[in-house]
């Protein structure tokens, strides 16, 4: 009864606090330095599809070139010799710079895969951020139910020195009146002295659990911050962690490589216009300086991908297979630790119901020694005996119950519900 009179009064002191273990979730996600990559991923896959978005720009080429040839062609070899006619020579030494325009009339399909490469990477990298972020629940969960595991302790502790200090105000009261021993009061005082002690041990665990979890979620706590009690939850059936979707976005990158491989044996075909200038020009006859262009359709086919499309293709299906069997090898070990979990949960069920039956019991003997302790028929030493015992009982239900809350969402975590 007490325990639960402890409880009701730790819930109802922090109804009035805005601290939830929810909100204590959402403070650390957000100031954890991990998420600071979130819009690092997004503006990283703008360029990159931006970047693919502009293969249909039209691209310019400019090159040069000075040469000196061996050779060239000797009209005298191949006109007829007639009187006056004179074949034009063409020197040795060339010369050419020339500027290139050309745009991408069909690419296959490489800047339609591309974006959707890019934007599957955006996923997994963003999933992976996810599944990192949600590691931070368990350790926000450990902190949480720490400090409610020393605020309790710290109650019922209150609770035992109450105890004390009104059985030390009665032998104080006896020994006035001749009735009892100096001892008996020393006794008492040297045993409220241990639960003063005992508090200033729960305090500084209590403190320092709090300013872990004031750094996790970037806010500022104190001893008199008072975290809400939570609700107990169900254990509920199903498995809906964030790497379920890692695995599965995964395997939809691993569509678009396999669609990318189509694009590489595709033609492409490209419009180009070029404008030069140079010696000699289009018209070699002449062998002057001069300008040109030139402009048309450019077709490239190379089907030299084809030789390695089928192990590519093998390669895709072999690393879906090993994603199948990284999924299938997390969901088993996840199903283990809630099967485990799970077990704790009607563990620590029984163990309350049995500290209930065991506080009942220590609570009438306890009693029934303080009325014969009032009595002088037992001594203050066996007293306390009766009082420890019965504090080890409400000690050990407050842990229970802490457990069993901290296993029900240590479930929940585990899950993902």
């Amino acid at each position: 009864m007490c325990c639960c009179l402890l409880f009701g009064a730790l819930s109802g002191k922090a109804q009035d606090q805005a601290l939830t273990i929810d909100e204590c979730f959402r403070l650390a996600r957000q100031n954890y330095p991990l998420i600071k990559q979130h819009d690092l991923i997004v503006r990283s896959s703008r360029y990159s599809v931006e970047n693919a978005g502009k293969l249909y720009l039209p691209q310019l080429n400019i090159s040069g070139q000075a040469s000196y040839q061996s050779q060239t062609i000797d009209f005298g070899d191949v006109l007829p010799a007639l009187p006056g006619l004179h074949p034009p020579e063409l020197s040795k030494d060339q010369y050419k710079i020339q500027a290139e325009i050309s745009q991408q009339l069909y690419d296959g399909g490489v800047m339609k895969y591309q974006k959707e490469s890019s934007r599957a990477n955006e996923a997994i990298q963003q999933q992976q951020l996810e599944v990192n972020l949600y590691a931070i629940k368990d350790r926000i969960t450990q902190l949480y139910f720490a400090i409610l595991l020393m605020e309790a302790q710290l109650q019922q502790n209150q609770l035992r020195k109450t105890d004390l200090q009104s059985a030390a105000d009665k032998a104080r009261a006896a020994l006035v009146n001749g009735v009892a021993y100096r001892s008996n009061v020393d006794e008492l005082k040297a045993e409220i002295v241990n639960t003063e002690m005992a508090a200033t041990e729960f305090s500084a665990n209590r403190k320092a659990y709090m300013k872990m979890l004031s750094v996790f979620i970037n806010q500022p706590l104190d001893d008199n911050t008072v975290l809400t009690y939570p609700a107990p939850v169900a254990p509920q059936q199903g498995i809906n962690r964030p790497e379920i979707s890692y695995y599965d976005i995964q395997k939809q990158a691993f569509d678009v490589q396999e669609k990318q491989l189509k694009s590489n044996y595709l033609p492409k075909l490209n419009a180009f216009l070029q404008g030069a200038y140079g010696r000699p020009t289009l018209n070699i006859v002449e062998n002057k300086f001069g300008p040109w262009w030139m402009g048309g359709v450019r077709l490239n086919w190379s089907l030299g991908s084809l030789y390695s499309l089928k192990n590519h293709r093998q390669l895709l299906d072999i690393n879906r297979r090993q994603l199948d069997i990284s999924k299938e090898t997390f969901l088993f070990n996840t199903n283990l630790n809630l099967r485990q979990q799970n077990q704790d949960i009607e563990k620590y069920a029984a163990l309350i119901n049995q500290d209930d039956d065991a506080i009942t019991l220590r609570s009438s003997v306890r009693k029934s020694a303080q009325a014969q302790l009032d009595n002088g028929v037992i001594t203050v030493h066996e007293y306390i005996a009766q009082l420890n015992a019965e504090n080890l009982a409400k000690q050990s239900r407050i842990l229970h119950s802490i457990q069993l809350l901290q296993a029900q969402y240590n479930y929940k975590n585990t899950s993902g519900n």
